[in-house]
């Protein structure tokens, strides 16, 4: 269905810090509906668009617990997202389609049980691990308010704010 659709999409605007929308704790959504099934396609379009692996519905400006990922073809959509188990530890530089030009350290755990709902509006448990585990994690982050700049040490952010504020 989203490759029928792609000819008549667009692509949303991306949120940059420091948007105030990123900053937001995000509402639940609850029980899905066709608008919520809208919103994933047209955030999966945008993603793909900017050459992104995932994409948090307030990066788009909505502050609803929405998210997707397309990591080597295993393509998540799921609402309401919880991480509810993780364990081993990974570091890795991340990047962020709302903090463009900069990329962060970030230790996270290697795999994670991740529970929400699905596009169907049915309860789904997703295991993953590596890279998608990865992503997962990067984009409940933003559904909390958290963007890769919190996991920069003191000197690295005071860094960045002196270098964004000469752009």
């Amino acid at each position: 269905m989203l490759k029928e659709r792609q000819e008549d999409m667009t692509p949303l605007d991306i949120k940059k810090y420091p948007d105030k929308v990123l900053r937001k704790e995000c509402e639940p959504v609850g029980r899905l509906t066709d608008e919520e099934r809208k919103i994933f396609d047209e955030m999966l379009f945008t993603m793909r668009h900017f050459y992104g692996i995932g994409l948090a519905a307030p990066q788009i400006g909505i502050s609803r617990k929405l998210i997707v990922a397309d990591v080597e073809g295993s393509v998540v959509k799921l609402a309401d997202p919880k991480i509810i188990e993780a364990s081993g530890a990974d570091n890795m530089k991340e990047g962020c389609l709302s903090v463009p030009g900069i990329s962060v350290d970030v230790k996270r755990p290697y795999k994670i049980a991740v529970t929400g709902l699905d596009v169907h509006g049915e309860p789904v448990r997703i295991e993953a691990e590596g890279l998608l585990a990865r992503v997962i994690q990067h984009e409940v982050d933003h559904l909390k308010g958290r963007i890769i700049l919190d996991y920069m040490g003191a000197f690295e952010r005071l860094k960045f704010k002196l270098n964004s504020r000469k752009r």
